[in-house]
């Protein structure tokens, strides 16, 4: 009977010590998950912030006259379709590299991350095909 009990109770604490690291395990998961999306909030906050600042600050431009020609029209198109494509790759990368470092070993989380990187190549891959994409229109329209 002595042997019995005190063998069940071992067995107690070892299941109360895998529970209890289990839990740890769980909540550190969490708080890097919370972490990950208060840094995520605090960054789309901050950007949205400068870009609104930025707005109200600059003054009113009267357009004097039109694009001169084709060419500028489609120089100024290359150069916004880079710039926005560059933006948002960079914007994946930032995502994808907080991503990573709060994952805390968790391998979804790991994954995310990786697939916002992929995100972020194509974006820049892109990006720097604009100016190809641009001669084809200049090609097709004869500018």
């Amino acid at each position: 009977m002595r042997l019995t009990s005190s063998l069940s109770r071992r067995c107690q604490r070892d299941r109360t010590a895998r529970a209890d690291k289990g839990g740890q395990q769980r909540s550190t998961q969490r708080l890097a998950t919370w972490a990950g999306r208060f840094l995520l909030i605090v960054s789309l906050v901050v950007a949205v912030s400068i870009l609104l600042t930025s707005a109200a600050q600059a003054e009113p431009v009267q357009v004097q006259a039109l694009a001169k020609s084709i060419n500028t029209v489609l120089d100024n198109l290359r150069n916004w379709i880079m710039g926005i494509l560059a933006g948002l790759a960079t914007l994946f990368l930032t995502v994808g590299g907080v991503r990573y470092i709060l994952a805390a070993g968790d391998p979804g989380e790991v994954e995310k991350a990786k697939s916002s990187f992929k995100s972020a190549g194509y974006g820049y891959g892109l990006a720097t095909l604009a100016p190809l994409v641009v001669e084809i229109f200049k090609g097709i329209v004869g500018a």
